[in-house]
C-alpha cells in the first residue's frame, strides 16, 4: 500500500470532479481525488520541484516552455553547479488525477489544456463547427506529457537517416540511439531486443499492469494477416505490440516527474510557473538573443537576461509564435501583425504538419472489464493494478504497409490506434461504452505516419495572448488521402481475423454525415468519411525546421540553434523536419537530451567545440576531445 507524508499538501491543476460531468461522477470523483491525494507516490508533495521565484533578473540559461523538452533540458543544464538555470512556464503544476493512466482523457479540455483550433480546413474537419480542428495542447509543466496516452514509440530508423540525409550532420538513427538510451529505465529490458534499450535513466519504461483480455488478441489478429509481434523500438519497425508507456508502478510519469522532480534539491535551478514568456530580446548590433520578457503570475511585466543562452522548447505551436512575436520571421507577416523585423527569417511557422487519421467504430460482445467503481478503485489504491493502472486498449499499436509503402524498407507508413475499455466516466465513458444490447464500442484509428500535406502557422497579431493562426491544411496532398484510405481497409480486414470474430467484432456501418448519398465502403465514401470526420493524431511538428545553414526553408541547423540569431536555440518537435513515424513524446525527450549536449559542449571551456557526435554518446567524446579539462567537473554532471 503506498504511504502516506507530511509535507504540506499542494492543489495543482484541475480535479478529476471538475472533468467529469453529472452528479454522480462529480460526487464519486471527488471521493477518488480525497483518496488520490493521500498517497504520497501521487500526490508527491515531499517530490515536486521547488518553485522558486528568482532572486534577480540574470540567470546563465533561460528555458522556455516546461513540456517534454524544455523540462529535460533545464535539469540537465541544472547538473553543472556553475550554471544558474531558469525555466518558465505558463501554465501551473501537474494535477494529481493526471498521474491516474486511465483518466488520460478526462483533462483534454480543461484548464491544462492550451486548446488550439486551425483556421477553417478546405479539405479535411468538415463535419467540425467552421471547418476547425481541435489541437489539445498540455498547459502545464511536464507539458503535453501529463495528459497523453504515454505510449513510449521511438520511430522508424528511417525517419532520423533521412534527417541526416539532407544535411542535418549528427542526426542519423545511429547518432540519436545513444540519446534516448540516455534517459531510458526500461523495466522490461531482458523481454526486448538487446542493445536498442538502457537501464538506469531518469525515464521509466514498461508495459501498465494491467491488460485487457482484448489487447493481447487484436496482437493475435495482427500475426494472422502476417504481422509479428515484436519489439517496435528495436531492431525492426513493422509489427503489432502492447506497447511500452512512461509509467512507474501504475501511475504516468511525466517529464516534470521524471526530469525536474529529482533535480529539486539543486540551488542553481529556478522555476517559474504561470509565466508567460512574451517576446525574446535580441541585440540587432551583434545577433545575439540576450532576455526575454515575461509576464508573471501577478500580472506584471519583466525582463529576465541571460548570460549565455536562451533555449525556446515551448512546442510547435508556441516557439514559432514567439518567434513571431520577438521580430523573427517573414517581415510580411510580422507587417500585418504589428511587429517590427528584427531577423528576417521567412520559414518561421512554416512546414507544419501532423499525423492524421479517422476512427472507425466497431460493436464487441464483451463485458469481461469491469466498471469504474469502489472495488476497481481500491485495487488501484492499494495495488497500483487493475482497470485504472491502463488506458485500456489503447495501449496496443501497430506499424503496417500498406500498397503504396515498401516492406523492405522497414519504414511502415500507417500506425494503428486502438481505443476502448477505459475507467467509466461522463467525460470519457464513450469511449468503451456499452450499449443497450449489451456491446461495447471500441475503435480502430488508422494513422497516416508521413504526411506530404503542409501547413503554416503565423500570429494573429502583437497580443501575445491572441492565439496564433493555425492553417493545417490536413489531407491537401492526395496521396495522404489514398493512404489513409488502405489503413482504413486494413482495419477493417483486421476486423475479420479469427482473434477478433470470437469478440464479435463487428463495423458500424452508419454512414457519416455528410456521405449517406455515396455507397458505403468503397473508396469515394472512405474519402468523404475522412475529410468529414478527420482525426488529428495531436503529434505537432515541423514548424521551426531543421536544416543545413543556408537552407531558406530551415529555422535552426543542426546544432538547433535559430539561423542567423547567435545564444538562441529552438529545442522541441517544432525542429523535425518530417514528423517521425510514431508518437512524439519520446523522439521530444531525445531532442532535449540532444539540446543540452550542444549547450555543454560550447559552454565548458573553449576546447569543447561542437563537433559531430557519433558511437554511443556525446559525452565520452568530449571527455576524449578535452584533456584540460578538470575531470571533477564532468562528474558533477554525467
Amino acid at each position: 500500500m503506498a504511504i502516506t507524508c507530511d509535507c504540506p499538501m499542494s492543489q495543482p491543476g484541475p480535479t478529476l470532479a471538475a472533468t467529469c460531468g453529472g452528479g454522480a461522477f462529480m460526487l464519486f470523483m471527488g471521493l477518488l481525488e480525497v483518496f488520490l491525494r493521500s498517497q504520497c507516490d501521487l500526490e508527491d508533495p515531499c517530490g515536486r520541484a521547488q518553485y522558486r521565484r528568482h532572486m534577480d533578473s540574470v540567470y546563465d540559461f533561460i528555458v522556455v516552455g516546461g513540456g517534454s523538452a524544455g523540462s529535460v533540458v533545464a535539469a540537465r543544464l541544472s547538473e553543472v553547479p556553475e550554471w544558474r538555470v531558469l525555466l518558465l512556464e505558463a501554465g501551473f503544476d501537474e494535477p494529481t488525477g493526471a498521474q491516474v493512466p486511465s483518466m488520460f482523457l478526462n483533462f483534454i479540455g480543461s484548464s491544462i489544456d492550451w486548446g488550439y483550433t486551425t483556421e477553417s480546413e478546405p479539405a479535411a474537419c468538415l463535419a467540425e463547427t467552421d471547418r476547425k480542428c481541435y489541437w489539445p495542447r498540455g498547459k502545464v509543466l511536464g507539458g503535453t506529457s501529463v495528459m497523453n496516452g504515454m505510449m513510449y514509440m521511438r520511430g522508424s530508423r528511417r525517419d532520423y537517416d533521412s534527417w541526416a540525409e539532407a544535411g542535418n550532420e549528427g542526426w542519423s538513427y545511429e547518432e540519436v540511439l545513444p540519446y534516448f538510451l540516455k534517459s531510458e529505465d526500461n523495466k522490461q529490458v531482458e523481454e526486448m531486443d538487446k542493445g536498442y534499450h538502457a537501464t538506469g535513466g531518469p525515464l521509466t519504461v514498461s508495459q501498465f499492469p494491467y491488460h485487457p483480455p482484448l489487447s493481447s488478441s487484436i496482437v493475435k489478429a495482427g500475426e494472422e494477416l502476417g504481422y509479428r509481434a515484436i519489439d517496435l523500438n528495436g531492431e525492426h519497425h513493422t509489427g503489432f505490440a502492447i506497447a511500452q508507456t512512461t509509467n512507474r508502478n501504475g501511475s504516468r510519469l511525466s517529464v516534470a516527474r521524471a526530469f525536474l522532480r529529482p533535480a529539486k534539491h539543486r540551488p542553481n535551478l529556478h522555476i517559474m510557473l504561470n509565466a508567460t514568456v512574451t517576446k525574446i530580446l535580441i541585440n540587432q548590433t551583434n545577433r545575439q538573443a540576450y532576455a526575454v520578457e515575461v509576464r508573471n503570475s501577478f500580472g506584471g511585466t519583466e525582463v529576465i537576461f541571460a548570460n549565455n543562452e536562451i533555449v525556446l522548447s515551448a512546442g510547435a505551436v508556441a516557439s514559432p509564435q514567439i518567434l513571431q512575436l520577438s521580430g523573427i520571421g517573414d517581415p510580411e507577416v510580422l507587417s500585418r501583425a504589428g511587429v517590427k523585423t528584427i531577423h528576417r527569417l521567412p520559414a518561421v511557422g512554416h512546414n507544419l504538419h501532423n499525423h492524421v487519421a479517422h476512427f472507425l467504430n466497431f460493436q464487441v460482445n464483451d463485458n469481461n472489464t469491469a466498471a469504474l467503481n469502489w472495488a476497481t478503485a481500491m485495487e488501484y489504491l492499494l495495488f497500483r493494478d487493475g482497470l485504472m493502472s491502463g488506458t485500456g486498449i489503447s495501449e496496443v499499436t501497430a506499424f503496417i504497409n500498406t500498397k503504396y509503402a515498401n516492406p523492405a524498407e522497414d519504414n511502415p507508413d500507417i500506425q494503428l490506434f486502438f481505443g476502448g475499455f477505459l475507467a467509466d466516466c461522463a467525460k470519457t465513458g464513450m469511449v468503451g461504452e456499452r450499449l443497450d444490447n449489451g456491446s461495447r464500442t471500441i475503435q480502430i484509428i488508422p494513422t497516416v505516419l508521413h504526411p506530404k500535406s503542409r501547413g503554416r502557422l503565423e500570429i494573429a497579431s502583437a497580443n501575445p495572448f491572441d492565439y496564433p493562426k493555425i492553417y493545417a491544411n490536413y489531407l491537401t496532398h492526395a496521396d495522404d488521402v489514398k493512404t489513409l484510405i488502405e489503413g482504413i481497409k486494413f482495419a477493417i480486414k483486421l476486423s475479420e481475423t479469427k482473434a477478433l470474430k470470437r469478440y464479435g467484432v463487428k463495423l458500424d456501418k452508419t454512414p457519416v454525415a455528410g456521405c449517406e448519398k455515396i455507397k458505403f465502403g468503397c473508396d469515394a465514401y472512405w474519402e468523404c468519411a475522412v475529410r468529414m470526420q478527420t482525426a488529428p493524431e495531436n503529434h505537432q511538428a515541423g514548424s521551426c525546421k531543421m536544416g543545413p545553414r543556408g537552407d531558406p526553408t530551415a529555422v535552426v541547423d543542426n546544432l538547433l540553434q535559430v539561423q542567423g540569431v547567435d545564444r538562441l536555440r529552438v529545442a522541441d518537435a517544432s525542429i523535425m523536419p518530417s514528423v517521425v513515424s510514431g508518437n512524439t513524446n519520446a523522439p521530444a525527450i531525445m531532442i532535449g537530451e540532444r539540446a543540452a549536449d550542444f549547450i555543454k559542449q560550447r559552454w565548458l571551456g573553449s576546447t569543447l567545440a561542437p563537433f559531430p557526435l557519433g558511437g554511443h554518446g556525446g559525452i565520452s567524446n568530449v571527455l576524449q576531445a578535452s584533456d584540460t579539462q578538470p575531470q571533477a567537473i564532468w562528474q558533477r554532471w554525467v
